[in-house]
C-alpha cells in the first residue's frame, strides 16, 4: 500500500509526502531554482483529484521552453513523466528550471533517474 497507517483511528501517512506544494482548482505554478540534473527520466509524486492535474516543463534559465510532459493526473508515488517534445536526456548536465503548472493537485516530490 502506499499509505501507512498511523492509527486505529484512521489517518495514514504518505509514503515521501509529508509536505506538498498544492494548488487549488484554480490552479497555481512554480519555478525551481537553476539546477542541473543526470538521468534520463523525471519521477513525480503527487495526487490529484478527479478533475486535477500536474505538468512539468523543462526550461533555460531565460524561461524558454525546453521540452513539456503530458498532463498527469491521478495518484502516483514514482509516476514517469512523458513527453511531448524531446526527450529529457538532451538537457542533463545543462543548467535548466522546472516549471510546475497544478490544478487541484499537490507535489510531494520529483527525482530524476
Amino acid at each position: 500500500s502506499q499509505y501507512s497507517s498511523l492509527t486505529s483511528q484512521g489517518y495514514a501517512l504518505r509514503t515521501d509526502g509529508f509536505v506538498s506544494v498544492r494548488a487549488s482548482y484554480a490552479g497555481g505554478e512554480f519555478t525551481t531554482p537553476p539546477l542541473i540534473f543526470s538521468g534520463c527520466e523525471l519521477e513525480l509524486n503527487y495526487s490529484t483529484s478527479a478533475v486535477g492535474s500536474v505538468q512539468v516543463e523543462v526550461q533555460d534559465c531565460a524561461g524558454h521552453v525546453l521540452c513539456r510532459s503530458d498532463e498527469r493526473y491521478g495518484d502516483e508515488i514514482a509516476g514517469s513523466v512523458r513527453w511531448t517534445e524531446s526527450a529529457l536526456a538532451e538537457w542533463s548536465g545543462r543548467d535548466v528550471r522546472l516549471h510546475f503548472a497544478l490544478k487541484d493537485a499537490d507535489l510531494y516530490a520529483f527525482k530524476f533517474n
